[in-house]
């Protein structure tokens, strides 16, 4: 008896194969809170492949008048063709 995922499954239903060819690239973006949204708009328009996400890394800061947190940068997850 053969197991749900034998070599035919994937034969017929050609999950191995589905992401084989697919290639992203990350890219790292540092940012400063005043600057964030015109750098992140020069920096999308000048790709040529499709965005998959956009991840802030966020750190958090203490000040005088509480805890905030703070985006040193954004990493950009394009999708190649």
């Amino acid at each position: 008896m053969r197991g749900r995922w034998d070599s035919n499954y994937f034969e017929k239903y050609d999950i191995r194969f589905k992401y084989k060819y697919m290639k992203h690239k990350v890219h790292r973006l540092d940012v400063k809170s005043d600057d964030m949204q015109e750098k992140l708009e020069i920096f999308l328009n000048e790709l040529h492949g499709e965005i998959i996400a956009i991840i802030p890394n966020v750190k958090p800061t203490f000040q005088l008048m509480g805890a905030t947190v703070k985006v040193d940068y954004l990493l950009i997850v394009e999708k190649i063709n």
